[in-house]
């Protein structure tokens, strides 16, 4: 039984497809990233690529595992460096900056934020600390693959969690290709990565790589 829901987001899928042009390689993906200064050996953390499929667009939000790891690292620093005193210092008390526009008008070109408070410089010390800290002695914290997919009224989404490393357009076709079969169920993420886990020491022995040390 054809569910209307999905069959109306097809629909709108197909028509925003016809109707707006998608700049796409020769390979036929969408590649809004470029990789001229990317080092041919660097880690990876997040990339995206699209792609057609039965005449609907497909866009692919893919992360590393090191990726959600990182932001587990961020979360529990937060947690740990406890309440934000809440100084709004970006905004609040700003200075504004006008540029002459004639004889008798001035126009506003800029903002001009004031210095933290002491009470919101201390909290940033203390968390950027607590993430150093953190990020050099890593979390009890493992991270398997996945994926999820997520239809929207232009394209479907999918967000997938993959320890591929994309660092030029040949490797990121790789990640539209697995994006592909899985939509199709032509494989699973299991198949590919079997009993896959990043995990504390990986995380510290690319720290390693990196030059990063305790």
């Amino acid at each position: 039984m054809k569910n209307p829901r999905l069959e109306r987001f097809g629909r709108m899928q197909r028509q925003y497809h016809r109707h707006h042009s998608w700049r796409l390689s020769q390979g036929g993906l969408y590649i809004p990233h470029a990789y001229t200064e990317t080092d041919p050996d660097s880690l990876s953390w997040w990339d995206d690529v699209g792609f057609i499929l039965n005449g609907r667009r497909i866009i692919v939000w893919w992360r590393h595992p090191r990726l959600v790891y990182a932001d587990a690292i961020k979360e529990q620093s937060y947690q740990q460096a406890g309440d934000d005193p809440g100084d709004d210092w970006l905004f609040e008390g700003c200075t504004t900056n006008y540029i002459k526009v004639g004889h008798s008008r001035k126009k506003i070109v800029s903002y001009t934020s004031r210095q933290p408070s002491e009470d919101q410089q201390n909290y940033y010390d203390k968390l950027h600390d607590i993430s150093e800290r953190l990020r050099a002695e890593g979390i009890e914290f493992d991270v398997a693959h996945s994926w999820k997919r997520e239809r929207l009224n232009w394209a479907t989404g999918i967000s997938l969690v993959a320890p591929m490393e994309v660092r030029n357009q040949t490797e990121l076709a790789l990640v539209a290709k697995l994006a592909r079969r899985l939509i199709l169920g032509q494989t699973t993420l299991e198949a590919e990565f079997p009993c896959y886990r990043y995990s504390k020491a990986q995380w510290l022995q690319e720290q390693k790589s990196r030059g990063v040390t305790k």
